[in-house]
């Protein structure tokens, strides 16, 4: 007979046996799960209206940090050199403060143009604060632009990071490209900055070739390059962006951020909606742009967000020369349009 010694009954409690898996209630299974609590930042963050106030204020300042490393980089202090904006530098103050959201965290410098634009205006504004004044500030922007780079007759616009310093090999890169394409007559055309920007501007006038800048407006006034010979200034972004376009032939990509790859997408859109054509897209370093160009083909295109073979309008290359020969061959292609 088995001895019953050290050995213990079934407890019982609740009406429910030992060992046997409790059968949640509906109010149980109705209980929100923790880790289900509520929208998070893209670094796991709760997406709150604080937190993200806090973002876009770093976010700002940690901008003009890199941009003060590219100069800084290339052995000069950061030089402030206001731009277009005329009259008192205003601080951004919400008109409406979100609750439990710190305001002071929320200033910035100055408004730049491209913000004001985006606000709507006051009723006590002023006409040369309304959104019609502003649009006639926009045409005469434009016209400004296309009046002072109307001698472009081919150009190619590099594009990369401010915070590149003189010693990264990208920077050498970039140099060379520019030096190869403006030795063909290419005008050179960047966003007027240090780093990546600086190494065409540079390379273009080491041959004495068109060296042109398209500054912007910024919360933080910056300075240009000593490389650039043709200063065009701009308040808003996307008068910029035209005339990067406009007056290009191909686009280079070094490795940037999100300014750069903003730059990346525009081009791309812009030839997948056959607004233009015949404009290589050439992204230079392979190593940096390899994971973004494996999501676009096992993601975007994978879920027929895009086609297949819109990823042969991107070409990749770590060689000056490779990248130069690509943007040579594509101008000598190019034809009138039936319709220009």
């Amino acid at each position: 007979m088995a001895s019953s010694r050290g050995s213990k009954k079934p407890s019982v409690k609740s009406g429910v046996k030992s060992g046997v898996k409790a059968v949640p209630t509906s109010i149980e299974k109705s209980r929100p799960k923790t880790k289900a609590a509520g929208p998070k930042t893209a670094t796991g963050k709760p997406a709150t209206p604080e937190v993200r106030a806090k973002a876009e204020h770093d976010s700002v300042a940690q901008y003009q940090r890199r941009t003060e490393e590219g100069h800084r980089a290339a052995g000069r202090e950061p030089t402030p050199a206001p731009l277009v904006s005329k009259g008192k530098r205003a601080e951004r103050v919400p008109t409406r403060a979100l609750p439990n959201v710190d305001v002071s965290i929320r200033n910035v410098p100055m408004l730049t143009e491209d913000e004001k634009l985006l606000h709507s205006p006051e009723a006590a504004d002023g006409f040369t604060q309304t959104d019609p004044w502003r649009a006639m500030r926009v045409f005469s922007e434009v016209v400004e632009g296309f009046d002072a780079l109307a001698h472009v007759t081919k150009g190619v616009s590099i594009f990369g990071s401010a915070r590149t310093s003189p010693d990264d090999p990208q920077y050498a890169h970039a140099r060379e490209v520019a030096r190869l394409l403006a030795e063909q007559g290419f005008a050179i055309i960047t966003g007027a900055g240090p780093g990546i920007m600086e190494a065409a501007n540079r390379g273009a006038k080491d041959v004495g070739g068109q060296s042109i800048g398209c500054n912007i407006e910024l919360p933080f006034e910056q300075g240009a390059n000593p490389y650039v010979d043709t200063l065009v200034n701009f308040r808003y972004f996307f008068v910029r962006k035209t005339m990067f376009v406009k007056y290009s032939n191909a686009f280079i990509i070094f490795p940037g951020g999100f300014g750069t790859l903003d730059e990346v997408f525009e081009a791309l859109t812009l030839i997948q909606c056959g607004k233009i054509y015949q404009f290589p897209v050439i992204l230079f370093g392979r190593h940096y742009w390899a994971g973004l160009v494996r999501w676009l083909h096992s993601r975007v295109a994978g879920e027929g967000k895009i086609s297949p073979t819109d990823l042969d309008l991107i070409m990749m290359t770590d060689d000056p020369r490779e990248a130069a020969q690509v943007v040579i061959d594509a101008h000598a292609a190019q034809h009138p349009h039936p319709d220009v």
